[in-house]
C-alpha cells in the first residue's frame, strides 16, 4: 500500500537517531492508532502492523456483522444488507475485516500525523541523550570545536550531539578554532526546555582525575588513590595521592620515568605545573608536603581553628607563596587549613623593618605587590637583584630602583 510520505523517515531516524527500532515500531503505531480514533471513534477493534525493515504498515479494521437494524455502533458494528454488498459471503455473527488506506483519512491528517510522528521521535532522540550523558557526568569526552563564541564554545562529539564548554569552564591558556579536537570532562547534564544542556569542562579537578587514571595504570588498576585535587588551572594544581601497598612510590608512579606520565597531563593542561605529593594524616607532614616546593623550618598548628603558622628562612618565603599567591593558596584548600607563613629572623635581621613602615615614602599599590611575592619586610626586597624583581612583580626597572634607593637609605 502507499505510505504517501508519511513514514519515508522511516529509514533515517532508523539509521541516523539515537533510537533502537522497537521504540520507533513503537511511537508509530501510536501515531496511526491516534489517526485511527479520530475518524472512528475507537482503535481497540483496529490491528497496526509496521513492518520493522522498512517502515511499511498494514491497518485492519474488524467488525461484527449485525442483523439489519440492531447495529448500536457503526464503529464495531456494520449491517448484514452493508456486508453482503461487500462480501456475499458474509451472514450474522461474522466478523467484518476491511483493510484501512492512509489515502481514507485525508492528506490534512496525514501531514497532521507526520509532523507527530517527526516530533514524538525527536523528543525520544532528546531523551536517549540526556540519558545516555546523565549516567556519564564525570567521564572524559572527546569532541571536534564546531562553533566558537564569545562566552562559549559549541563541540560535537564523534555521534553530532551538541556539547557546550563555557569561558568559565576552559583554562585561559585555551584557545580553539572550528575543526580543532577537544578534551573535556562532562561536568554536568540539565534538560531546558525539553532539550539536553550538556556542559563539559576542561577546568574541574575531575578532568584532572580522569587524566590521571588514563596515564597512570596503577590509578585506574586502583592500587593508587587520588585523594584530593585542587587547582588553579592553568597556573598550578596539586595532587595527594596514597598506595595501600608499600611496595608502591605513588607520587614516583604518577610522574613516570623522567617525568614521561606527567608530561603528557601538563601538555593538555597548558603548562600548568602539577605537584604531586604523597597524602599523610600526619597535618604538619601534610603541610610540609603541600607547601613544595619550598623547604619549611617548623610549623606551629592550631587545630581548633584549623590555622597553621609557618616559619621560613627568608629565601623560602617566596617560594611557599608562589607566584600570584597561588601556592599557598592551594596548600590551604588541599589540607583544609589556613596557612600563615612567617620569615624566621636571628641576629641582624632583628634589625629588619616591616615594608608598611615606608607607606609615607611608597605607595600602596607597590607595597602590595612586594608583599604579593612574600617580600614584606626592607632587608628581603634588597636581598634580591633588580632583574630579580623585575621578572617576580609586575613593576618597571625604574619604580624597583627607586623602591631600593629608600629601602638603603633607612640602613646607612
Amino acid at each position: 500500500m502507499s505510505n504517501i510520505n508519511l513514514i519515508d523517515s522511516f529509514q533515517e531516524f532508523k539509521d541516523f537517531k539515537n533510537i533502537d527500532r522497537p521504540t520507533v515500531i513503537s511511537v508509530l503505531e501510536e501515531v496511526f492508532r491516534s489517526m485511527l480514533r479520530k475518524k472512528y471513534g475507537t482503535d481497540e477493534n483496529c490491528d497496526v502492523i509496521v513492518n520493522p525493515d522498512n517502515g511499511d504498515l498494514e491497518i485492519w479494521r474488524t467488525r461484527k456483522v449485525m442483523e439489519d437494524g440492531f447495529s448500536e455502533d457503526d464503529d464495531l458494528e456494520i449491517e448484514l444488507a452493508e456486508a453482503k454488498q461487500l462480501d456475499p459471503d458474509l451472514e450474522v455473527g461474522d466478523d467484518y475485516i476491511e483493510q484501512i488506506t492512509l489515502e481514507s483519512f485525508g492528506r490534512r491528517a496525514i501531514l497532521a500525523a507526520r509532523q507527530t510522528l517527526v516530533s514524538k521521535v525527536l523528543e525520544l532522540e532528546k531523551d536517549e541523550i540526556f540519558k545516555k550523558y546523565k549516567d556519564r557526568v564525570g567521564e572524559i569526552v572527546t569532541g571536534e570545536v564546531y562553533q566558537v563564541w564569545k562566552k562559549e564554545t559549541l563541540v560535537l562529539d564523534d555521534e553530532g550531539n551538541e556539547l557546550l564548554m563555557p569561558k568559565s569552564e576552559q583554562i585561559p591558556a585555551d584557545y580553539f578554532k572550528k575543526g580543532d579536537s577537544v578534551r573535556a570532562v562532562i561536568l554536568k547534564v540539565d534538560m531546558v526546555n525539553a532539550t539536553p544542556k550538556i556542559i563539559i569542562s576542561r577546568i574541574a579537578p575531575e578532568f584532572l582525575q580522569r587524566l590521571f587514571e588514563i596515564e597512570v595504570p596503577e590509578i585506574f588498576d586502583g592500587l593508587i588513590t587520588i585523594r584530593k585535587i585542587v587547582r588553579e588551572p592553568g597556573e598550578r594544581a596539586k595532587v595527594a595521592v596514597e598506595s595501600y601497598d608499600d611496595r608502591i612510590d605513588p607520587v614516583g608512579a604518577c610522574v613516570g620515568m623522567k617525568g614521561s606520565r606527567i608530561h603528557g597531563i601538563v601538555r593538555e593542561l597548558k603548562n600548568e605545573n602539577i605537584d604531586v605529593i604523597n597524602f599523610t594524616n600526619n597535618i604538619s607532614l601534610y603541610i610540609t608536603r603541600a607547601l613544595s616546593p619550598a623547604k619549611i623550618t617548623s610549623i606551629k598548628l592550631d587545630e581548633d581553628r584549623k590555622h597553621a603558622a609557618v616559619y621560613l628562612k627568608p629565601d623560602q618565603v617566596s617560594l611557599a607563596i608562589g607566584r600570584g599567591g597561588h601556592n599557598i593558596k592551594l596548600a590551604g584548600k588541599l589540607t583544609g587549613y589556613e596557612i600563615d607563613v612567617y620569615r624566621e629572623t636571628a641576629g641582624e635581621e632583628d634589625e629588619d623593618v616591616d615594608i608598611e613602615e615606608f607607606s609615607d615614602e611608597i605607595d600602596s599599590w607597590i607595597i602590595d605587590e612586594l608583599k604579593g611575592i612574600g617580600l614584606d619586610t626592607a632587608k628581603s626586597v634588597l636581598a634580591l637583584s633588580i632583574d630579580e624583581l623585575v621578572k617576580r612583580t609586575d613593576l618597571e626597572e625604574e619604580t624597583i630602583k627607586e623602591v631600593m634607593s629608600i629601602l638603603k637609605s633607612e640602613f646607612e
